[in-house]
């Protein structure tokens, strides 16, 4: 019946009808022959196009980030990218695929030490292998800048196109797949003698869980995701992606070569018009370099978002609080969170639109370190408003101080 299917709408509409069976409870294993048996190979393309089409119909994304594992196990093998294409070495797409295939290799190495604890008797230790999945795990671990470069720089172009439900069930899966590597160095941090029956059930519970969802994760963006990218980001896209790569870091695998396209596509960054000498305030003037080195010099990070709820600027001091890119800027606020947290976002931004609140306060606990974050309403004399400055600080060298501090002296 795949070749009465020949219409890019009928082909998609049968997809949706599919996607939806499994949104109801059918098994993947029922519905991907069905895929194979009407649709032949389904372009990727029209996947993307259906679960946005899904998003827009109303299928909350949470539903479809619960469900997309389920989508990927019935689409296995039925989904044509049509071969990836040779590209030039350190191309940002040439080096997302090199570390998924480093990460392939480190969970290869995991398996392995699965079946070799499952393969000893339960009267032995099995803190050795336990130790050699540390390793692994740990390198694993890394996975995190492949997903910060993915979410923080390639995302924000296909947004820029009209591409955003892909992108926030991806980031959705992402936080997933970092909570089970957390939670898998987690449970191997345990030192001294672990019982073979004990080993299994982490396993099983824990570690096994993990290794799957880095590799689905690596089979949605190679089969889905970097042929989408291709064809929609241009050369001068892809140029400002890879010159931004190296702040964020790289998963695994160190590109050895740098990549600039040719021609005026390498040109991405040029000089801005020349500002006057001197911008003139009610208590004084400064030049835009003074400005600006002194929004960098301040101890806290700030980012501003415009009444549109576009991130317009952030400060670039020399101790980050949060990872911050140029990628950002002309990028819907509501996009640059997880999905988890945008409706607080939201919130803040619709009460400040409607004079309900002027400033939002938040203190968490991050990596050890005491972190304060309000978000204030921006607004000129005339209580117009003018969009929201986020000012995060780190207060724990302040919030231990005691007594007081007369003397002169570097610290």
């Amino acid at each position: 019946m795949s070749e009465l299917i020949d219409n890019a709408k009928a082909r998609q509409a049968v997809l949706k009808h599919l996607i939806l069976q499994l949104h109801e409870g059918k098994a993947p294993q029922e519905v991907k022959p069905q895929l194979l048996r009407l649709l032949g190979r389904v372009p990727y393309h029209e996947v993307v196009a259906v679960e946005q089409e899904l998003i827009k119909d109303g299928v909350p994304v949470e539903d479809i980030l619960r469900l997309c594992d389920l989508h990927s196990a019935a689409m296995k093998g039925a989904l044509d990218s049509s071969g990836p294409p040779e590209l030039p070495p350190g191309h940002p797409v040439d080096t997302f695929r090199k570390e998924n295939q480093a990460l392939i290799g480190e969970l290869e190495l995991a398996d392995r030490l699965f079946a070799e604890i499952e393969a000893l008797p339960e009267e032995a230790d099995a803190e050795e292998p336990l130790g050699h999945l540390r390793v692994r795990f740990s390198r694993l671990a890394d996975v995190g800048k492949h997903y910060s470069r993915k979410e923080n720089l390639v995302f924000p172009y296909l947004e820029q196109k009209g591409i955003t439900g892909p992108p926030t069930v991806m980031w959705g899966k992402d936080d997933e797949v970092r909570a089970a590597v957390k939670g898998a160095l987690e449970a191997l941090a345990y030192s001294g003698r672990v019982s073979v029956g004990d080993a299994k059930g982490v396993i099983d519970l824990v570690l096994r869980p993990a290794v799957e969802a880095i590799r689905e994760m690596i089979f949605k963006e190679e089969e889905i995701l970097f042929p989408m990218c291709l064809e929609k980001l241009t050369d001068a896209e892809w140029y400002a992606i890879a010159r931004q790569s190296p702040a964020i870091g790289f998963c695994i695998y160190d590109p050895v070569e740098d990549w600039q396209p040719e021609g005026p596509a390498a040109e991405t960054e040029t000089a801005s018009p020349a500002a006057p000498d001197r911008l003139q305030f009610p208590s004084g003037s400064l030049s835009p370099v003074e400005i600006q080195t002194i929004l960098n010099t301040i101890p806290f990070d700030l980012t501003f978002v415009g009444a549109d709820d576009t991130v317009r600027y952030f400060t670039q001091g020399r101790e980050r609080i949060f990872e911050r890119n140029r990628a950002i800027i002309g990028r819907k606020v509501q996009m640059c969170h997880p999905p988890g947290s945008v409706h607080i976002v939201q919130r803040i931004i619709d009460d400040f639109k409607a004079g309900r609140a002027d400033r939002a306060p938040f203190w968490i606990e991050l990596h050890g370190k005491f972190i304060h974050i309000e978000y204030f309403a921006v607004r000129d004399e005339h209580g117009t408003y003018l969009g929201t400055l986020e000012v995060s600080q780190d207060l724990t060298g302040k919030r231990a101080l005691t007594g007081q501090k007369r003397l002169l002296s570097y610290e």
